[in-house]
């Protein structure tokens, strides 16, 4: 074994560039969210309304939706370690431009300016750490990944809203670049580069992939799964002070919760989807499923109430990296993971803001806070639906050989 090899099999056995993309992760989770903590902030300094100051959520992520394939088509030619390179360049830029933004207008362009960084980072990223590890362990290797947006939830986001009210707003995303720093440095120094050449992903097969009915329900169980998961979890603040009867320090104690049940969930997700991915997918979102059911009709209990939440967040994350390797797999296998790979975590946010809007639509029509829960268990019950569709059409032979092939590129890649 090489020296090259071995320095890539430290930290525990695991790939350091891994840890880098994990990383970079982390900073990409505490930006995406952070804003709902900070928007007061921003708009009394900005002088305009909070739902104005909104846009910076909302631009975001249709700026992740749009981005990623934009992004991925117009670098495909590059190596895949400067693509994620550029990428980070961008997003430590974005956030320095929201940071330093002298008007609303500046820190919209530095929101939408980071968001072109997000899907493929992530999306290509996946791709890497699969590449990285042995096929057995390829789950687990994307759900490493996700750590990092996990322990954004649990702590990045926090400390970042902490950070925006005893300091500024501001502030939160000075740090979140010099995360985005750090991030470009272990990239730099870990991230393997392809040593044999590959020929660059065309437009045409990258297309032809959204053709291919396997990839199509893949992402479509990427939209139905989140967005369940995201109807309930966008009102859960009001849903627990207004019918659990939590006080503010309660709802914060859900809420750590909540990221618990997020980092368990992604790497118990992650280990046992290598083992039998679409069955693992039955037992996550049927899970979620009952969860939510159950949390629609003992909401109003605090213990039940607290343990639906971490078991939401849990079955909901134990999802995610099977749901994306899934989508690597259908793709790979029609010849085009690139793109589909990254427009598949655009797919998680168009699920995220589906699902916020059919819950707020649910209380609207006057049938309460609690109402969103039972949207989301018929979301969670259709994105089941639709992985049983999937698992009975698809042939079992195929995906078989599926588990143990790698997506373009992978097995090829060597530390520098």
């Amino acid at each position: 074994m090489s020296s090259e090899t071995l320095e890539l099999q430290k930290a525990g056995g695991t790939p350091l560039a891994i840890w880098a993309l994990a990383l970079g992760t982390f900073g990409i989770g505490v930006t995406e969210f952070v804003i709902a903590g900070l928007l007061p902030l921003a708009a009394q300094e900005f002088g305009i309304s909070v739902p104005a100051a909104g846009n910076l959520a909302t631009s975001y992520a249709l700026g992740v939706f749009v981005g990623a394939p934009a992004v991925v088509m117009l670098g495909n030619r590059l190596p895949r370690k400067t693509l994620m390179v550029l990428m980070m360049v961008v997003f430590i830029l974005g956030n320095l431009l929201t940071a330093a933004a002298p008007g609303f207008a500046w820190a919209l362009a530095g929101r939408v300016l980071t968001s072109m960084a997000h899907g493929a980072f992530i999306g290509v990223g996946a791709i890497i750490a699969s590449s990285l590890v042995p096929p057995q362990r390829r789950a687990s290797a994307i759900a490493l990944m996700f750590t990092g947006m996990t322990l954004a939830n649990l702590a990045g986001i926090p400390a970042g809203t902490w950070l925006g009210h005893a300091v500024s707003w501001r502030a939160t995303f000075y740090a979140v670049a010099a995360i985005g720093v750090l991030t470009l440095i272990a990239l730099v120094a870990w991230l393997p580069r392809d040593t044999v050449r590959r020929d660059p992903p065309r437009l045409g097969p990258e297309l032809s992939a959204f053709l291919d009915p396997g990839v199509l329900l893949a992402m479509a169980i990427t939209v139905l799964g989140p967005a369940a998961f995201f109807t309930s979890l966008t009102y859960i603040a009001p849903m627990m002070r207004e019918v659990a009867g939590f006080g503010e320090n309660g709802v914060t104690f859900i809420l750590f919760l909540f990221g618990l049940g997020l980092f368990i969930g992604n790497l118990v997700g992650g280990r046992f989807a290598d083992r039998a991915l679409m069955p693992v997918l039955y037992v996550t979102l049927g899970g979620q499923a009952l969860v939510l059911l159950a949390f629609w009709l003992l909401v109003d209990s605090r213990v039940a109430s607290s343990v639906c939440v971490f078991l939401m967040a849990a079955f909901g994350f134990a999802s995610v990296s099977p749901i994306q390797k899934l989508v690597m797999d259908k793709a790979s296998a029609a010849g085009a993971p690139n793109l589909a790979s990254s427009v598949n975590i655009g797919m998680f946010n168009l699920g995220n803001a589906i699902g916020a809007a059919l819950g707020g639509l649910v209380i609207a029509h006057g049938f309460g806070l609690a109402a969103p829960n039972a949207v989301a268990a018929l979301l969670s019950m259709a994105a089941l639906a639709v992985a049983l569709w999937l698992g009975r059409t698809s042939q079992r032979p195929a995906d078989t050989r599926l588990s143990h092939k790698p997506a373009e590129g992978q097995g090829d890649m060597r530390c520098n």
